[in-house]
């Protein structure tokens, strides 16, 4: 048996990402998944951050971005505010409710991951999360980890 071509393995990489959205529901986090990702975008950049810069680190287009920024602030998680730098743009910021929301995701989160990766010895997760970060890295993500923390990112992949 040879290796995984690199292919085979991104197929592998998107079955497993299916197997976490499909164990991440928001009975198992306590908030929707699509809240769980934007509040640890927002905690990765210090806990505030320029909506457009939003924009980019999460893939979305400006309009649905609004949407689920409607969402986190309606539920208190984050609050939107005018730039006092320039009054055109607006900062998301974290609330303390979405920190404690995202706390408990996170621990949840931590479940999910303990069922997927099963298979894994604690040796191989690490691995997984350096390996990963790494690829991350190299796509303008910063190597986000499976904390979401990029300064732990860095280190591992060694910069």
């Amino acid at each position: 048996m040879g290796t995984v071509p690199t292919s085979g393995s991104l197929v592998l990489l998107t079955r497993l990402a299916r197997e976490v959205f499909g164990r991440s529901t928001e009975e198992v986090l306590g908030i929707r998944l699509k809240q769980y990702i934007l509040l640890r975008d927002l905690a990765d950049h210090g806990g505030a951050v320029a909506q457009q810069a939003l924009c980019g680190t999460l893939h979305l287009d400006p309009n649905n971005l609004v949407l689920m920024l409607n969402e986190v602030e309606g539920a208190g998680f984050a609050e939107r505010r005018r730039d006092p730098d320039d009054r055109r743009r607006h900062i998301v910021e974290l609330t303390p409710a979405g920190v404690r929301a995202l706390e408990l995701a996170e621990q949840r989160m931590q479940g999910v991951e303990d069922e997927v990766l099963s298979a894994l010895n604690a040796k191989e997760r690490i691995e997984l999360g350096r390996l990963l970060s790494k690829a991350l890295s190299e796509q303008g993500d910063g190597g986000a980890d499976s904390t979401g923390t990029k300064a732990q990112a860095a280190a591992a992949a060694g910069h």
